[in-house]
């Protein structure tokens, strides 16, 4: 089953100044969502195969889209995560589906490697609603700098029997960053930890 999109928005958060002080390069982070429908909608389903394939679909085709709108190359991406907002109608599991299976391989060739696990986060909303997206490292779950967050939001999604997708992807960490731990500079993504 392909997803049936009815809307897909991206965008590209760039921070220039931060407390007064100037960040350079700015840090920057993209986020690209797929507004779907939900092919199970108002009843139970035991098996969510078909959400999980469509999950496949949407790690590849959002994470190219975030890449793009950075302007950089897939090995240029830093850190990633995944996100999804079920509208009413519909139910937690579907979320799951959609992003745990299958949606992170795709992302990962999307982004270059990718060895640490992609940080997801999922819920239940309306339309307006605000969809936290968490990001780490792609490569290193220990790198601090890049343990962060973007938030989505769509006047109109999800509405009842939608699905709201959100893959975001960054080119750098924090601006700032200065909690110690491992840097960027000295990630392996030997085992995705370090």
């Amino acid at each position: 089953m392909r997803a049936d999109i009815r809307k897909i928005a991206t965008w590209v958060e760039e921070t220039h100044r931060e407390i007064g002080q100037q960040i350079s390069p700015p840090t920057r982070k993209a986020v690209a969502v797929a507004v779907i429908k939900n092919p199970f909608v108002s009843s139970y389903t035991e098996d969510l195969t078909p959400l999980m394939d469509i999950g496949a679909e949407l790690g590849g085709m959002l994470g190219d889209k975030c890449v793009a709108a950075l302007g950089i190359t897939p090995a240029q991406a830093e850190s990633y995560g995944k996100a999804a907002m079920v509208g009413e109608g519909g139910e937690l599991e579907h979320a799951a589906a959609i992003l745990h299976p299958k949606l992170g391989a795709p992302l990962r060739v999307a982004v270059e490697k990718g060895a640490a696990l992609v940080p997801s986060s999922k819920k239940m909303g309306g339309p307006g609603q605000v969809l936290d997206v968490p990001l780490g490292h792609k490569d290193a779950a220990y790198v601090r700098s890049h343990f962060d967050g973007i938030e989505v939001r769509l006047n109109d999604a999800p509405r009842a029997g939608e699905i709201l997708v959100a893959v975001a992807v960054t080119d750098s960490g924090r601006p700032l960053p200065r909690v110690g731990g491992l840097t960027h500079a000295e990630a392996e993504g030997k085992d995705g930890l370090r």
